[in-house]
């Protein structure tokens, strides 16, 4: 489908990060839109201890062929070592909006 849009997701240490990597991600064109949750509890096992920490959330809808290039950009921005990149094909959603985030927020 030419319309295939992609919901890719990360966690940031703050939000003035999160801010500067999504813009980053927009002025490089890779993605249509960029959605920051400033504040969300994480619980994850990480080099063999349970850690908790606060983090900021960000959403991603983008080009599903462009998807390479977001994650290469984004893991080279990313401050984390390993940072959560993820990224879920959307089935469903609003025709006009589908095709304006496949085309990179250009209509």
């Amino acid at each position: 489908m030419a319309d295939q849009v992609l919901l890719a997701f990360s966690t940031f240490p703050d939000l003035e990060t999160a801010r500067r990597i999504v813009l980053a991600l927009l002025e490089s064109r890779l993605v249509a839109c960029g959605n920051i949750l400033p504040e969300i509890e994480s619980a994850y096992r990480w080099q063999g201890k349970i850690e908790t920490s606060s983090e900021v959330l960000a959403f991603f809808k983008l080009p599903a062929p462009g998807y390479a290039a977001f994650e290469a950009k984004l893991k080279e921005l990313h401050p984390y070592e390993v940072p959560e990149i993820m990224a879920v094909e959307i089935d469903k959603g609003l025709p006009e909006y589908l095709r304006w985030a496949a085309k990179l927020g250009e209509i």
